[in-house]
């Protein structure tokens, strides 16, 4: 069975100022639907990096990215803003918009699709049920804790039914009980729902939560596990 994402010699180089950094120098890479994936590594050892090429943010410097089969790179632009659209990603530091509840957090990534209003209330409800806030759904960012608000991110990152979820550190910014509770969530999320996950973490205890584990360390791939 095909890969759902595949990069093949992906690297990646950047300029700081004059001076070309190497992020990625060459990753081979396989994620098959259904797989949930941690990739470990240090700062500024390419996690990020890797994640932005997989989610179509970016583009390599050499090498392929596929997904679902299909060369990312040569995607036009409306091509590429379909793409993200089946990409669900969940960040760090939320992004949530401060002046809308919870449910219309939900709902926004589906009014861009062009869903009907009623069809995206059913749906941000039932989803945001799913993550257990069924009773805090009217609530804004502001009234709501800092677990909470990534269990809003993680349910509009399901909004549109993605291919797949990326996750950049999404317990860098919680303690370490509630960051317990969220990858708990997305355990579930794996395991019930077959939604396949990669997570960028620095923290052994959210890799060891997962299927199989990738430790990059400058720019390459110095380890791979089964968990």
């Amino acid at each position: 069975m095909e890969p759902i994402i595949e990069t093949i010699g992906l690297k990646k180089t950047y300029m700081l100022g004059k001076v070309p950094v190497k992020a990625l120098r060459g990753i081979d890479l396989k994620v098959e639907k259904g797989d949930f994936l941690a990739v470990l590594g240090p700062s500024g050892s390419g996690k990020s990096t890797l994640l932005n090429m997989i989610g179509a943010l970016d583009k390599p410097t050499e090498g392929k990215v596929l997904i679902e089969g299909v060369d990312v790179s040569g995607l036009n632009d409306n091509r590429l803003a379909d793409l993200r659209r089946r990409v669900g990603f969940v960040f760090q530091f939320f992004n949530l918009i401060s002046r809308f509840t919870a449910k219309e957090n939900v709902e926004l990534p589906m009014a861009i699709t062009g869903l009907g209003k009623d069809e995206r209330k059913r749906r941000a409800e039932e989803l945001l049920e799913n993550v257990g806030l069924k009773k805090r759904m009217d609530h804004k960012p502001a009234e709501l804790s800092g677990g909470e608000r990534q269990r809003v991110a993680i349910a509009r990152a399901l909004a549109n039914t993605p291919s797949f979820l990326l996750m950049d550190e999404p317990t860098g910014n919680i303690d370490s009980e509630t960051a317990k509770e969220i990858i708990d969530l997305v355990r579930r999320l794996n395991a019930d729902r077959g939604v396949t996950i990669i997570v960028i973490t620095h923290d052994q205890n959210v890799a060891a939560q997962t299927k199989r584990t990738v430790q990059l360390l400058d720019g390459l791939i110095v380890k791979e596990e089964e968990n």
